[in-house]
């Protein structure tokens, strides 16, 4: 305030001294005009008193000559006279129009100083008001950044109050987060040490599971088990069908590598490397649709060595497909070529102790068809069992005593005498884990096996040994006994559990499909000299009279997966 008290004294000084110098320069410009004034007064009084003296010396001289010449020259005196007269008259006008013009010069010059001065009277103002409005601009300014200086001020605080409130909060928050993190990872130690010791547990029983039914399969195989059968039918009758197939397979399997050359049959992976990596392709493809999960399990139900597992995933790993392969497998000598592939590999018994904690890619190759089957065979009486029973000590077929109208389906149940139909309940019951699984935990599944798509009269039981077909009661236990896949039957079970059906189609239509000839020609490029061999191998997969038409390929998923290729 006193900078402003000074500034302002300052600025009426100034305008005081400004007016005092503007008054002092007036009175000079006035004092200057009235001598100028005086001394055009001063001469022309002194022009006309010269002009006087002249004239009166020239009347004098006039007159003077007049008085010597009056007589003789009378009329001339009296022209000049007159001419005197004239010029004194034009004299005393000049004088007139030299005053009028001298008045008329002096109103403008006194015109053209009041117009001056009302200049500079007017500028004199609109300085002042200029002034005026520049120190209340400068004040309004000078109001305005002190308000904005304040008002900075104010948001700084302000601000400088929120950060402190928020580091803070970020420190508390910190300390929360710190506590919390430090309580999840002994939390995370604890359920980690939990689930280590669970799992040493789990392997513990797993092994001693495995060493039982080691044991087991090794006691069966030092038991004749024609005589076990022949035994049993003799003290307690007849046994069913499906007993006695599922007990020579488990003691098959359990006892022996049936693949190749020196086993017993062989199948589609082992014909060619096309099978496995198409199958590969397929899984790959459905993977891929679904989001390319980090997490997700890889099952084969009966995987032999291994070798339809080894092409898949090779070919499916290109994509980056790197899932946790899990093994069903009953067979000891099979685990154990199994695992050489596999090392990390997890076996189970059955279904039941698969993960739940991630979507199933299931694969079953010719794994449905060396289930137990029943046989039912239509009699005047209605619908009975074919049990096996002995003629002497050759095993035989024989009628069971019960009726079994009540599981026949009700489009059969009026068949013609005669007829014969097989069903399998192990088939159903591994089909409905597969749907209640997928349902559950979403994924697909691929079943590949020989059988037919409807429900026909007939018996397809069959035993091979030594890659020919033999009685399937000649050597028990030492052959691989199997029966056609009811494909009918799974549709209708995997749908009836929450699965969506994909579709069913024959082996060879599916495999051109997912392209193999194609592959053919790739392989073929690449190995010229067995060009030949594999097609050879191509044709036993594809064409009708080989594998084609009688194997079958039926596609199934969880909800909301999409369906995979080659069902068209």
């Amino acid at each position: 305030m006193r900078e402003e008290r000074e500034r302002a004294k300052a600025e009426a000084e100034a305008r005081a001294a400004a007016e005092r110098k503007a008054r002092e320069k007036a009175a000079a410009e006035a004092r200057a005009r009235r001598e100028a004034e005086a001394a055009e007064r001063a001469r022309l009084a002194a022009e006309a008193k010269a002009k006087a003296e002249a004239e009166a010396r020239a009347r004098k001289e006039a007159k003077e000559k007049a008085l010597a010449e009056e007589r003789a020259k009378a009329e001339e005196k009296a022209r000049l006279a007159a001419e005197a007269k004239a010029k004194a008259k034009a004299k005393a006008e000049a004088k007139a129009r030299a005053r009028a013009e001298a008045e008329a010069a002096a109103k403008a010059a006194a015109e053209a100083e009041a117009r001056r001065k009302a200049e500079e009277k007017a500028k004199a103002e609109a300085e002042a008001k200029a002034r005026a409005k520049a120190e209340a601009e400068a004040r309004k300014k000078a109001e305005a950044e002190e308000k904005a200086r304040l008002a900075a001020e104010a948001k700084a605080k302000a601000e400088a109050e929120k950060k402190a409130k928020a580091e803070a909060a970020a420190a508390e928050k910190a300390r929360l987060e710190a506590e919390a993190a430090a309580r999840a990872k002994a939390e995370a130690e604890a359920k980690a040490r939990a689930e280590a010791e669970a799992a040493e547990a789990a392997e513990r029983a797993k092994a001693e599971q495995q060493a039982r039914i080691e044991a087991e399969a090794a006691e069966r195989a030092n038991i004749d088990l024609g005589k076990t059968f022949r035994r049993l039918i003799k003290e307690t009758g007849p046994i069913s069908l499906a007993q006695y197939m599922g007990e020579s397979n488990a003691r098959y399997y359990a006892s022996r590598d049936p693949l190749g050359d020196q086993g017993d049959f062989i199948t589609a992976p082992e014909i060619s490397q096309m099978f496995g990596e198409l199958i590969g392709l397929w899984f790959a493809d459905l993977w891929v649709r679904m989001g390319s999960r980090k997490r997700i399990h890889y099952v084969e139900l009966g995987p032999g060595r291994g070798t339809l597992s080894k092409d898949a995933l090779a070919t499916a790993a290109r994509y980056e497909f790197a899932p946790q392969v899990h093994f069903v497998e009953t067979s000891p000598t099979l685990r154990a070529i199994q695992r050489e592939a596999f090392p990390d590999c997890h076996h189970h018994h059955d279904l039941s102790t698969l993960p739940d904690d991630a979507p199933l890619l299931i694969v079953a190759n010719e794994f449905f068809d060396a289930l137990p089957i029943r046989q039912l065979m239509r009699s005047a009486d209605g619908w009975f069992e074919r049990m096996v029973g002995l003629d002497g000590e050759n095993f035989t077929f024989v009628a069971g005593k019960e009726r079994m109208d009540d599981i026949v389906p009700p489009s059969w149940v009026k068949a013609a005498q005669g007829a014969t139909i097989e069903t399998s309940t192990a088939a159903v019951a591994v089909m409905e884990e597969i749907a209640r699984r997928l349902k559950e935990q979403g994924g697909a599944a691929l079943i590949v096996d020989y059988g037919h798509r409807e429900l026909a009269s007939g018996t397809t039981l069959q035993a091979l040994k030594a890659h020919k077909k033999v009685d399937v009661f000649a050597h028990p236990g030492e052959a691989d006994i199997t029966a056609h896949v009811d494909f009918e039957l799974l549709s209708h079970v995997a749908q009836a559990n929450g699965a969506d059906l994909m579709g069913l189609q024959c082996q060879g239509e599916w495999l051109r499909q997912m392209g193999i000839d194609t592959r053919l020609e790739a392989l073929q490029r690449r190995n010229p000299g067995e060009a030949d061999k594999l097609k050879r191998q191509r044709d036993r997969l594809v064409e009708d009279h080989q594998m084609g038409t009688l194997f079958k390929v039926l596609g199934i998923c969880g909800r909301r997966w999409p369906f995979g290729v080659g069902f068209d």
